[in-house]
This record gives C-alpha cells, structure tokens and sequence, in this order.
C-alpha cells in the first residue's frame, strides 16, 4: 500500500452511479476551494480568478451530467465534456474542459469503465489538453496532468483496483504541483504554486475522497458572484428608468458618428490636429468622443447638427462610414412598446423582442465593463457587449450566445483579456456562423485595433488588419496589491499601488497619483504620439488631469485624451501609441 495509506474494498469498475458521484465531488470540491486558488495568482492584485472560473466551469459540466439521460459512462463523460465547454471560463476553466474532451473520447460507447479505459481516458485527456494550447509551458496544470496521467498508466500495470490507482494519480498530481516553482521561475520567486494546477489537484482530491469511501463535504451549487447580481439587477433597473424618459428632456436629437481617412478625399483643406479638431466638434453637442492614429479618426456626438459634423470631417479626410440615429424617435419608440406591453400583459407580448435596428453584417463583440469603457468601445464600432474582464471571465455559452443571437452573417470577437482568448477560440469553432477572435488583451489594443475595422472588408481580412494594430499599442494599469510579495525583484507591499506594463510590473508606490505618472514615463519614447486616459470608479478626473500634466511637462507635443471609464478593480487604464 502507498503512502502507508489503509485503502477501503476494492473498486473494479465505474458505473454511471459512481461517475455521476464523482463529477459532482469534484464540483463541490472545487466550489470550496475557490478562494485559496484565487489567492495564488502570481500578480498580487485583486483579479486572481483562476479558482472561481474553474469552480463555474466543473459547475456547468456537472449540470450537464445530471440532466444527461443515460446510464452509459460514455455518454455521461460526453455530457460532462459539453457541459466544461460551454460553461468554461478563462484559460484554467478551458484547459480543464478539453482534459475531460480527452477523457470523453476515450470513453465513448463504453457502458462502465474498468480501470484501464479509466486510465486511459484520463491519459487521452492529458494529450488533448497539450494540444489545444499553442505553446504548452510547464510549471502549469498541464505539467500536473501529464504526470499524474503517467503514473496512472504505471499502475494500472500493478492493479486492478480503481481506488489504489486513483490515489496513486492524486499522489502523483500533489508531487507535480509541488515542482511547478522549480519549472517557472516566477512561481518560485512569488512563493506559490501554479493555481491551475491546484485546481485540478482539488478535481482528483475529490474523486480519491468519494472512491475511497470518505465523506465528501458537499457545498451549494455555484452562484454567481454578488457583483454578476448586481450587473444584472442595475440592467432591468436601467431598461425600466429608460422606459419613463420623455422624449423631449432628451437634448441633442442626433446621435452621430463617422469614420475619417485622414488625407484622403477631395474636400480636404485642413491637417489634422487633434486640440482643433476637437474643439469645434464640443461647440456642437455633448458625448463627444474623439479617436485617431495617423490614418483615421472615429467620432462620436450627440448634436442638432449631423450636417455640420460631417462637414467638419470632410475639412481632414474622406468619410468612410456614417452612423446618424433620431434619438428622439427612438425613445418615443420604446415608450410606445412599453405602453403597449403594460396594456397587453400577455406573455406572448412579453417574450418579443422590443424593434431594433437591422442586424448587421458583421456583428463585433467585444467584452468589457464600466459604463465609460462600453460607450467607447461602441462609438468605435462594437456592436455587442458581453460584460466581463477582469475577475468576471464570460464562460464560452456567453460568447456563444452573444454571437449566435446577433442576427449578423459573421463575427468578430475581441476578448480584451488574455484569459478570455482561449474560451473565445471555443466558441468561435462551435458557433453558428463564422467567427474570427481578435487577439486584443487589454481594452487599449481593442481601441487601437477597431481603428482598423472596415465593415466592407472580409473577415479574415479585418481579422489581420485589426491584430496588426494591436502592438502599435503599449496598454498600462494601475491597481493595488492584495498582499505582500516579491516578484521581478520589487518589493510589493499590501496595499501600495502598482503601474503594470503589457502585464509587467514596472512601479509601486504608496500614492496612486504617483504611481500612475511614474508607470506612464516609463511607457513613452520617442515614437510616442497618443496618451489615452480611462479613470475608473475608483479613479478620479482630477488626479486624471494630473497624469495629463505630468505627461505634458515631458512632451507638449503629445496627444492627452481623457475617458471616464468606469471600469472596476483598475482605477487609471492608460494607453500610449
């Protein structure tokens, strides 16, 4: 016996019952040690999710297991295989969704597992995993996965018994965890091991646990998080208060945007200045958003006056797309709906959609959160938000919803996040209609690459355009760190802010303001022309105006633009190009 371990009777073989136990351990497990894998994330700021998305993610497969209408383990396997895909949620939700891919397939047609097809399965679901990333590192949950894999196959050369070899597995898998520091050298300098692999450590702990014959704390079914709750009371509350505005408190009928080839066209008088351009643009109307590089700039105003903003755009360049909307109609419309609605009351009524503009062609899906952020994500030619990003990752049925109910021929979808490219890649390949992922990680390189968008070119085409773009871009967050640490040989305390660069840290001081005007010097150089600003809910326009002053003392010749974002957990997102 290992590890002087005194095991229970002898498990020769898996039936549905068991397997069903086993998944639901392994999400209790999981939904339990949430927080402790969220605390080792490398970073130590406050978006640590690696717990959380894996927690939903077996959450969802263990779901789709209980409603799978079988007593064959193979189905049972493939429903779990389908529930993680759908429910997976950044990078750690997705690599364990395509470990039980592997295991599925290796289990398919069979009523029970013995514990080779166990074994098996399992060791199919280490190779599927290494294939579905691009570039595998070790010191990850993949190293945990293929090790334990490895001694499963051992040991099933000894035994029959399903309870010695998935202990032996499990054994494996803490011994694998515990040499990730040695195999990345940032887990050792941080002092933790990788979380992913934790998390699937936990996943085998379970299956030990109830195989074993342990009592299996259970825990309640996953929830969402306060602030998930949140979002989706304040969007019925914001439906209903949007329902009682008078058409006529509304300001500025128009609301008007357009894309500007700089140079180009036949009406062209003036060289683009950003201060002058602008400028006239705020005597015409309020919402103003204005965004260039040195080819195009995007506008966006609420204005009396569409002519005259298209004029004026005229003076710099040629238009390539116009965007005018009767806002006012628009609301009458929807008070008109909703009267209708509250003088039917009848659930058919209820379940239609309030009318809306065509669908596009395209449909561009970016995901975000924060009022400001969205606002200018749209003004650049987002068509649909899905709300998330740091410390709330979309699962994959949320993109895939988010592309399959666009009512477009085609997507593009911009994940904003580099936790969120791999369950983007998910859903694109299981979506309705064609769909390309742009490979923006930040909210700046999503700005930076929908400058590029042209709605009359192709996908694939936008796809490679738009990603060119995105290293044009350096992307910089302010945050605070949530605990004491030592990490590319700073000092972190808790609390002080930190200045992170393309997701290096570069500063760290007590004093926000401080802080984010130290991480900015370090991201301009010579070639630097743009500074966007985004402030946050915990960041302020002062302080905001501040950085602009800071930036201007260095080079008065730069562009400062200045965004209330809105966006949590980064008070100050600022961008240079």
């Amino acid at each position: 016996m290992e590890h002087g371990r005194k095991f229970s009777l002898a498990v020769t073989e898996i039936t549905n019952l068991e397997f069903g136990k086993m998944v639901q351990a392994a999400a209790d497990k999981l939904n339990q040690q949430a927080d402790f894998i969220n605390s080792l994330n490398v970073f130590p700021v406050p978006d640590g999710d690696t717990g959380t998305n894996m927690a939903s993610s077996m959450a969802s497969g263990a779901k789709y297991e209980r409603e799978a209408a079988s007593d064959n383990v193979g189905d049972l396997s493939a429903a779990l295989a389908k529930g993680l895909l759908m429910g997976a949620r950044g990078n750690s939700g997705v690599i364990l969704s395509q470990i039980f891919r592997g295991f599925a397939k290796a289990a398919a047609g069979k009523q029970t597992l013995n514990a080779q097809d166990f074994v098996d399965a399992y060791a199919n679901g280490a190779k599927v995993a290494y294939k579905a990333v691009m570039k595998p590192t070790e010191g990850t949950i993949l190293t945990v996965v293929r090790e334990s894999a490895q001694a499963g196959l051992n040991k099933v050369k000894q035994t029959e018994d399903l309870v010695e070899i998935v202990n032996t597995i499990y054994e494996a898998s803490k011994t694998a965890l515990q040499k990730t520091p040695d195999l990345l050298p940032v887990l050792k300098e941080v002092g933790v091991v990788d979380s992913g692999g934790q998390g699937l450590v936990d996943v085998l702990e379970a299956f030990d646990e109830f195989l074993s014959g342990k009592e299996v704390a259970k825990s309640a079914d996953y929830k969402p998080d306060q602030a998930e709750v949140d979002e989706m009371v304040n969007a019925m509350d914001h439906q209903s208060v949007q329902g009682k505005l008078d058409p006529a408190d509304i300001k500025y009928t128009y609301c008007t945007q357009m894309l500007v080839r700089l140079g180009k066209g036949k009406e062209v008088t003036k060289k683009f200045d950003y201060d002058t351009f602008y400028n006239y643009l705020a005597k015409l109307g309020d919402s103003l958003l204005v965004l260039n590089d040195d080819q195009v700039v995007r506008v966006h105003v609420h204005t009396e006056h569409p002519g005259q903003v298209l004029s004026w755009g005229q003076e710099f360049g040629d238009l390539q797309t116009i965007e005018i909307h009767n806002m006012v109609w628009q609301q009458e419309e929807i008070m008109e709906h909703d009267d209708e609605g509250d003088a039917a009351a009848s659930d058919e009524q209820a379940s239609q959609p309030a009318e809306t503009e065509p669908a596009p062609e395209t449909a561009v899906i970016a995901v975000a959160s924060g009022d400001g952020v969205i606002k200018l994500l749209k003004s650049l030619g987002v068509t649909h938000i899905i709300g998330g990003g740091q410390t709330m990752n979309p699962s994959t049925q949320d993109i895939v919803d988010a592309i399959n109910q666009s009512g477009a021929k085609q997507a593009l979808v911009l994940p904003d996040n580099g936790n969120i490219f791999m369950t983007a890649e998910q859903a694109a390949e299981v979506a309705e209609i064609p769909t390309r992922v742009v490979h923006a990680k930040t909210i700046a390189q999503a700005m930076a690459a929908l400058l590029d968008y042209n709605p009359e070119e192709d996908l694939a085409t936008n796809q490679q355009n738009m990603e060119a773009n995105v290293g044009n871009v350096a992307s910089g967050e302010v945050t605070h760190a949530v605990r004491d640490t030592t990490i590319d040989g700073q000092e972190i305390k808790k609390n002080d802010y930190l200045g992170i660069v393309d997701g290096k840290i570069v500063e760290t001081n007590p004093d926000l303001e401080a802080t984010a005007i130290e991480m900015v010097k370090k991201m301009l150089d010579e070639d630097s022309e743009i500074v966007t600003i985004l402030y946050g809910e915990d960041g302020t326009e002062e302080t905001a105006q501040a950085i602009k002053a800071a930036v201007e003392e260095i080079d008065d010749e730069l562009d400062i633009q200045i965004y209330e974002g809105g966006q949590p957990v980064y008070p100050y997102l600022i961008s240079v190009e």
